[in-house]
Protein backbone atom coordinates (compact mmCIF):
# COMPACT_ATOMS: atom_id res chain seq x y z
CA UNK A 1 0.00 0.00 0.00
CA UNK A 2 1.14 3.60 -0.81
CA UNK A 3 1.36 4.22 2.89
CA UNK A 4 3.56 1.51 3.86
CA UNK A 5 7.01 3.30 4.95
CA UNK A 6 9.98 2.10 3.64
CA UNK A 7 12.82 3.86 4.39
CA UNK A 8 15.35 1.35 2.58
CA UNK A 9 14.21 3.91 -0.32
CA UNK A 10 16.00 6.64 1.77
CA UNK A 11 19.18 5.44 1.66
CA UNK A 12 21.86 6.36 -0.56
CA UNK A 13 21.38 4.98 -4.12
CA UNK A 14 24.54 5.90 -6.08
CA UNK A 15 26.12 2.51 -6.68
CA UNK A 16 26.55 0.38 -9.63
CA UNK A 17 26.22 2.58 -12.78
CA UNK A 18 24.79 5.18 -11.02
CA UNK A 19 27.85 5.79 -9.15
CA UNK A 20 29.61 7.10 -12.21
CA UNK A 21 26.78 8.60 -14.13
CA UNK A 22 23.98 9.73 -11.18
CA UNK A 23 22.68 11.57 -8.76
CA UNK A 24 20.86 11.09 -5.56
CA UNK A 25 19.13 14.42 -3.20
CA UNK A 26 16.34 14.27 -0.23
CA UNK A 27 14.21 17.21 -0.23
CA UNK A 28 12.51 19.27 2.71
CA UNK A 29 10.27 21.70 2.66
CA UNK A 30 7.96 23.36 5.50
CA UNK A 31 6.70 26.93 7.21
CA UNK A 32 8.25 28.33 10.07
CA UNK A 33 6.98 31.96 11.56
CA UNK A 34 9.20 34.59 12.26
CA UNK A 35 9.89 35.11 15.81
CA UNK A 36 9.33 38.98 15.77
CA UNK A 37 6.57 39.33 13.32
CA UNK A 38 4.92 36.69 13.75
CA UNK A 39 4.88 36.15 9.69
CA UNK A 40 4.95 32.68 8.04
CA UNK A 41 7.28 31.83 5.26
CA UNK A 42 7.92 28.54 3.89
CA UNK A 43 11.50 26.95 3.65
CA UNK A 44 13.18 24.23 1.81
CA UNK A 45 16.48 22.45 2.29
CA UNK A 46 18.21 19.51 -0.10
CA UNK A 47 21.25 17.61 0.12
CA UNK A 48 21.95 16.82 -3.36
CA UNK A 49 24.40 14.07 -4.38
CA UNK A 50 26.58 13.83 -7.75
CA UNK A 51 28.47 11.46 -9.70
CA UNK A 52 30.91 10.20 -6.38
CA UNK A 53 33.09 7.82 -9.08
CA UNK A 54 34.78 11.04 -10.28
CA UNK A 55 35.10 12.84 -7.21
CA UNK A 56 38.24 14.59 -5.60
CA UNK A 57 38.79 17.17 -3.03
CA UNK A 58 37.11 19.74 -4.36
CA UNK A 59 33.99 20.12 -5.78
CA UNK A 60 33.69 19.45 -9.87
CA UNK A 61 31.89 21.56 -12.18
CA UNK A 62 32.17 20.80 -15.96
CA UNK A 63 31.16 17.31 -15.23
CA UNK A 64 29.65 17.49 -11.64
CA UNK A 65 30.75 15.58 -9.03
CA UNK A 66 29.63 17.02 -5.31
CA UNK A 67 27.13 17.83 -2.92
CA UNK A 68 25.57 20.63 -3.32
CA UNK A 69 23.44 21.86 0.14
CA UNK A 70 20.37 23.96 -1.83
CA UNK A 71 18.21 25.78 0.68
CA UNK A 72 16.12 28.81 0.46
CA UNK A 73 12.64 30.59 0.91
CA UNK A 74 9.87 31.47 -1.16
CA UNK A 75 8.03 34.31 -1.23
CA UNK A 76 8.94 38.12 -1.27
CA UNK A 77 12.81 37.92 -0.73
CA UNK A 78 12.72 34.04 -2.64
CA UNK A 79 16.67 32.61 -2.92
CA UNK A 80 17.59 29.49 -3.74
CA UNK A 81 21.27 29.32 -2.19
CA UNK A 82 24.19 26.64 -2.79
CA UNK A 83 26.78 25.48 -1.23
CA UNK A 84 29.25 22.86 -2.96
CA UNK A 85 31.89 20.32 -0.91
CA UNK A 86 34.00 17.78 -2.77
CA UNK A 87 33.45 13.72 -2.59
CA UNK A 88 36.38 13.68 0.10
CA UNK A 89 34.60 16.35 2.16
CA UNK A 90 31.78 14.36 2.47
CA UNK A 91 30.81 11.00 4.67
CA UNK A 92 27.31 8.92 3.15
CA UNK A 93 26.58 6.11 4.99
CA UNK A 94 24.81 3.93 2.14
CA UNK A 95 23.14 1.74 4.93
CA UNK A 96 19.53 1.78 6.51
CA UNK A 97 18.92 4.40 7.85
CA UNK A 98 21.34 6.69 5.66
CA UNK A 99 23.53 9.86 6.78
CA UNK A 100 24.67 12.12 4.41
CA UNK A 101 27.56 14.80 6.39
CA UNK A 102 29.51 17.10 5.15
CA UNK A 103 31.14 19.69 7.95
CA UNK A 104 27.78 21.41 9.62
CA UNK A 105 25.52 19.90 6.31
CA UNK A 106 23.82 16.77 8.27
CA UNK A 107 21.30 14.68 6.86
CA UNK A 108 18.95 12.34 8.42
CA UNK A 109 15.60 10.33 9.03
CA UNK A 110 15.14 12.18 12.16
CA UNK A 111 16.83 15.43 11.56
CA UNK A 112 18.67 18.05 9.09
CA UNK A 113 21.05 20.70 9.93
CA UNK A 114 23.39 23.13 7.75
CA UNK A 115 24.09 26.06 6.91
CA UNK A 116 24.77 28.27 3.47
CA UNK A 117 26.03 31.77 3.23
CA UNK A 118 26.56 33.35 -0.60
CA UNK A 119 27.80 37.12 -0.69
CA UNK A 120 27.01 38.77 -3.98
CA UNK A 121 30.17 39.23 -5.14
CA UNK A 122 30.37 35.35 -4.57
CA UNK A 123 26.89 34.78 -6.25
CA UNK A 124 28.37 37.21 -9.61
CA UNK A 125 31.91 35.75 -9.42
CA UNK A 126 30.92 32.14 -9.74
CA UNK A 127 27.84 31.57 -12.28
CA UNK A 128 28.70 27.39 -11.92
CA UNK A 129 27.45 28.09 -8.49
CA UNK A 130 23.97 28.22 -9.91
CA UNK A 131 23.02 30.34 -6.70
CA UNK A 132 21.73 33.29 -5.66
CA UNK A 133 23.29 35.88 -2.07
CA UNK A 134 21.94 35.27 1.15
CA UNK A 135 22.40 33.10 4.33
CA UNK A 136 20.30 30.83 6.15
CA UNK A 137 20.85 27.69 8.36
CA UNK A 138 18.83 25.56 10.29
CA UNK A 139 18.41 23.10 12.97
CA UNK A 140 15.40 20.49 12.88
CA UNK A 141 13.44 17.70 13.90
CA UNK A 142 11.63 15.91 11.87
CA UNK A 143 8.81 12.89 11.70
CA UNK A 144 7.65 11.46 8.97
CA UNK A 145 4.12 11.04 9.95
CA UNK A 146 2.51 9.73 6.43
CA UNK A 147 4.68 8.52 3.41
CA UNK A 148 3.53 7.84 -0.91
CA UNK A 149 5.09 4.47 -1.33
CA UNK A 150 4.75 4.05 -5.61
CA UNK A 151 4.93 0.19 -4.74
CA UNK A 152 7.36 -1.79 -6.94
CA UNK A 153 8.66 1.03 -9.66
CA UNK A 154 10.99 2.35 -6.80
CA UNK A 155 11.40 -1.40 -5.23
CA UNK A 156 14.59 -3.19 -4.72
CA UNK A 157 14.72 -5.31 -8.14
CA UNK A 158 14.20 -1.83 -9.77
CA UNK A 159 16.53 0.07 -7.58
CA UNK A 160 19.31 -2.68 -8.72
CA UNK A 161 18.39 -2.53 -12.13
CA UNK A 162 18.34 0.71 -12.24
CA UNK A 163 16.21 0.89 -15.25
CA UNK A 164 14.51 4.46 -14.59
CA UNK A 165 16.02 7.44 -15.39
CA UNK A 166 14.03 9.75 -12.70
CA UNK A 167 13.27 7.23 -9.42
CA UNK A 168 10.75 8.76 -6.68
CA UNK A 169 10.20 7.94 -3.00
CA UNK A 170 8.21 10.67 -0.62
CA UNK A 171 8.90 8.87 2.99
CA UNK A 172 7.36 12.00 4.28
CA UNK A 173 4.18 13.48 2.62
CA UNK A 174 3.30 14.53 5.46
CA UNK A 175 6.55 15.26 7.61
CA UNK A 176 6.26 16.82 11.35
CA UNK A 177 9.33 19.52 11.72
CA UNK A 178 10.85 20.95 15.00
CA UNK A 179 13.50 23.88 14.71
CA UNK A 180 14.72 27.06 14.07
CA UNK A 181 15.36 28.32 10.78
CA UNK A 182 17.77 31.89 10.42
CA UNK A 183 17.05 33.21 6.92
CA UNK A 184 18.90 36.76 6.06
CA UNK A 185 19.07 37.53 9.93
CA UNK A 186 15.42 36.94 10.79
CA UNK A 187 14.81 33.84 13.08
CA UNK A 188 11.75 31.26 12.42
CA UNK A 189 10.23 29.09 15.00
CA UNK A 190 8.74 26.10 13.19
CA UNK A 191 6.27 23.37 14.62
CA UNK A 192 5.10 20.54 14.59
CA UNK A 193 1.69 21.52 14.27
CA UNK A 194 2.17 24.50 11.98
CA UNK A 195 5.17 23.65 9.61
CA UNK A 196 3.29 22.16 6.93
CA UNK A 197 6.41 19.87 6.08
CA UNK A 198 7.14 17.59 3.32
CA UNK A 199 10.10 15.11 2.72
CA UNK A 200 10.82 13.48 -0.09
CA UNK A 201 14.26 11.77 -2.80
CA UNK A 202 14.59 11.69 -6.25
CA UNK A 203 17.47 9.60 -7.89
CA UNK A 204 18.54 8.48 -11.22
CA UNK A 205 20.90 9.26 -14.09
CA UNK A 206 18.99 12.64 -15.80
CA UNK A 207 15.73 14.55 -15.05
CA UNK A 208 12.25 14.08 -16.47
CA UNK A 209 9.94 16.88 -19.10
CA UNK A 210 7.68 17.67 -18.19
CA UNK A 211 8.81 18.02 -14.53
CA UNK A 212 5.39 17.82 -12.80
CA UNK A 213 5.04 17.93 -8.56
CA UNK A 214 2.19 19.01 -6.40
CA UNK A 215 1.81 18.10 -3.07
CA UNK A 216 0.40 19.31 0.68
CA UNK A 217 -0.88 18.40 4.05
CA UNK A 218 -2.58 21.89 5.15
CA UNK A 219 -5.64 20.99 4.31
CA UNK A 220 -9.42 21.82 4.64
CA UNK A 221 -12.89 19.75 3.99
CA UNK A 222 -15.42 22.01 2.61
CA UNK A 223 -18.25 19.57 3.46
CA UNK A 224 -17.26 19.86 6.99
CA UNK A 225 -15.07 23.18 7.69
CA UNK A 226 -12.74 21.52 9.47
CA UNK A 227 -9.11 20.69 8.77
CA UNK A 228 -7.84 17.63 7.73
CA UNK A 229 -5.70 16.06 10.31
CA UNK A 230 -4.87 12.73 8.84
CA UNK A 231 -5.08 14.12 5.07
CA UNK A 232 -2.31 14.62 2.54
CA UNK A 233 -1.71 14.71 -1.25
CA UNK A 234 1.19 14.25 -3.66
CA UNK A 235 1.07 14.21 -7.40
CA UNK A 236 4.51 13.82 -9.45
CA UNK A 237 5.92 12.80 -12.36
CA UNK A 238 5.39 13.63 -16.33
CA UNK A 239 7.51 11.56 -18.90
CA UNK A 240 8.99 9.07 -17.11
CA UNK A 241 12.12 6.93 -19.58
CA UNK A 242 12.15 3.14 -18.56
CA UNK A 243 14.90 1.45 -20.23
CA UNK A 244 15.17 4.47 -22.47
CA UNK A 245 11.79 4.69 -23.90
CA UNK A 246 9.59 7.21 -22.85
CA UNK A 247 6.53 6.88 -21.22
CA UNK A 248 3.88 10.12 -22.08
CA UNK A 249 1.22 11.56 -19.64
CA UNK A 250 2.54 9.22 -16.52
CA UNK A 251 1.96 10.92 -13.01
CA UNK A 252 1.64 8.90 -10.05
CA UNK A 253 -0.48 9.90 -7.64
CA UNK A 254 -1.78 9.22 -3.92
CA UNK A 255 -4.02 11.45 -1.37
CA UNK A 256 -4.85 10.13 1.85
CA UNK A 257 -8.37 11.48 3.54
CA UNK A 258 -8.61 11.06 6.19
CA UNK A 259 -7.50 7.16 6.33
CA UNK A 260 -9.04 6.83 3.08
CA UNK A 261 -6.92 5.58 0.34
CA UNK A 262 -6.99 7.24 -2.94
CA UNK A 263 -3.97 6.22 -5.25
CA UNK A 264 -3.81 6.73 -8.76
CA UNK A 265 -0.52 4.98 -9.96
CA UNK A 266 0.17 3.94 -13.89
CA UNK A 267 2.10 1.35 -12.62
CA UNK A 268 -0.95 -0.27 -11.11
CA UNK A 269 -2.56 -0.94 -14.44
CA UNK A 270 -4.47 -3.40 -13.46
CA UNK A 271 -7.10 -0.17 -11.38
CA UNK A 272 -7.54 1.10 -14.60
CA UNK A 273 -5.99 4.91 -14.09
CA UNK A 274 -6.74 7.27 -16.61
CA UNK A 275 -4.80 10.49 -16.15
CA UNK A 276 -4.87 13.99 -17.72
CA UNK A 277 -2.85 16.98 -16.78
CA UNK A 278 -1.75 20.24 -18.15
CA UNK A 279 0.44 23.28 -16.35
CA UNK A 280 0.43 27.11 -18.40
CA UNK A 281 1.72 30.51 -17.46
CA UNK A 282 0.02 33.33 -17.14
CA UNK A 283 1.90 37.02 -16.81
CA UNK A 284 1.47 36.22 -12.84
CA UNK A 285 0.56 32.53 -12.24
CA UNK A 286 1.72 29.65 -12.97
CA UNK A 287 -1.44 26.96 -12.95
CA UNK A 288 -2.18 22.91 -12.84
CA UNK A 289 -4.79 20.78 -14.14
CA UNK A 290 -4.60 17.03 -13.23
CA UNK A 291 -7.45 14.86 -13.50
CA UNK A 292 -6.97 11.04 -12.53
CA UNK A 293 -9.53 8.16 -12.21
CA UNK A 294 -9.48 4.44 -11.82
CA UNK A 295 -12.77 2.41 -11.86
CA UNK A 296 -14.27 3.30 -8.70
CA UNK A 297 -12.35 6.60 -7.98
CA UNK A 298 -11.94 10.40 -8.83
CA UNK A 299 -9.62 13.14 -8.07
CA UNK A 300 -9.80 16.55 -9.76
CA UNK A 301 -7.02 19.18 -8.37
CA UNK A 302 -6.60 22.50 -9.50
CA UNK A 303 -3.60 24.39 -8.28
CA UNK A 304 -2.22 27.77 -8.57
CA UNK A 305 0.82 29.65 -7.61
CA UNK A 306 1.93 33.22 -7.60
CA UNK A 307 5.46 34.40 -10.19
CA UNK A 308 6.27 36.39 -7.45
CA UNK A 309 6.22 34.18 -4.74
CA UNK A 310 7.87 31.36 -6.73
CA UNK A 311 11.83 30.52 -8.08
CA UNK A 312 13.21 29.20 -11.03
CA UNK A 313 15.14 26.68 -9.95
CA UNK A 314 18.45 25.45 -11.20
CA UNK A 315 20.31 21.79 -11.85
CA UNK A 316 22.91 20.47 -13.21
CA UNK A 317 22.46 17.24 -14.30
CA UNK A 318 25.21 14.36 -14.09
CA UNK A 319 26.29 14.20 -17.61
CA UNK A 320 26.85 18.52 -16.79
CA UNK A 321 24.19 19.88 -18.98
CA UNK A 322 21.24 22.70 -17.78
CA UNK A 323 18.15 21.65 -20.15
CA UNK A 324 15.83 22.66 -17.25
CA UNK A 325 15.60 26.60 -17.56
CA UNK A 326 12.17 27.26 -16.29
CA UNK A 327 11.60 24.92 -14.17
CA UNK A 328 9.26 26.78 -12.07
CA UNK A 329 8.82 25.35 -7.74
CA UNK A 330 6.87 27.16 -5.46
CA UNK A 331 5.62 26.15 -1.73
CA UNK A 332 2.64 28.46 -1.24
CA UNK A 333 0.48 27.34 -4.05
CA UNK A 334 -3.06 27.43 -3.22
CA UNK A 335 -6.22 24.97 -4.76
CA UNK A 336 -9.11 22.96 -4.55
CA UNK A 337 -9.24 18.86 -4.92
CA UNK A 338 -12.22 17.08 -5.46
CA UNK A 339 -12.49 13.18 -4.73
CA UNK A 340 -15.36 11.28 -6.16
CA UNK A 341 -15.87 7.67 -5.05
CA UNK A 342 -18.52 5.14 -7.37
CA UNK A 343 -19.36 8.77 -9.31
CA UNK A 344 -20.60 10.48 -6.40
CA UNK A 345 -18.77 13.63 -5.09
CA UNK A 346 -16.93 12.81 -1.31
CA UNK A 347 -15.32 15.84 -1.06
CA UNK A 348 -14.17 19.35 -1.71
CA UNK A 349 -10.97 20.30 -0.11
CA UNK A 350 -9.09 23.44 -0.01
CA UNK A 351 -5.36 23.11 0.12
CA UNK A 352 -2.77 25.79 1.29
CA UNK A 353 1.04 25.81 1.92
CA UNK A 354 1.22 23.51 -2.07
CA UNK A 355 4.62 22.63 -2.98
CA UNK A 356 4.43 23.11 -6.43
CA UNK A 357 7.14 22.32 -9.32
CA UNK A 358 6.53 22.45 -13.36
CA UNK A 359 9.38 22.96 -15.82
CA UNK A 360 10.11 21.44 -19.37
CA UNK A 361 13.12 21.42 -21.55
CA UNK A 362 13.24 24.70 -23.46
CA UNK A 363 15.34 23.30 -26.36
CA UNK A 364 15.38 19.89 -28.28
CA UNK A 365 19.24 20.22 -28.38
CA UNK A 366 20.68 20.11 -24.63
CA UNK A 367 23.32 22.49 -24.22
CA UNK A 368 26.65 22.76 -21.14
Amino acid sequence: MFTDHDISRNACQLYGSQAKIGYDWWWHSFTGINEKTGKKRSFFVEYYLCNPEDGGRKPKFKKPSYLMVKCGAWGEGASQLHRFFGWEEIDVDYDVPFVVRADDCIATERSITGSVRVSPEEAKAHPEWMSDSGRMSWDLKLKKVIPFNVGYGAGKLMRDLQLFEMFWHAEGMKTLYKGTVYYNGEKYIVTPGRSYGYQDKNWGKDFTTPWLWLSSCNLRSEKTGKRLKNSAFDIGGGRPRVAGISLNGKLLSAFLYEGEKYEFNFSKFWTGVKTDFSCRETEDEVLWHVEQSTFSKKMVADIRCSKKDMLLFRYQAPNGEKRHTRLWNGGTGRGVIKLYKNGKLVDKIRAANVGCEYGEYDREEPYA
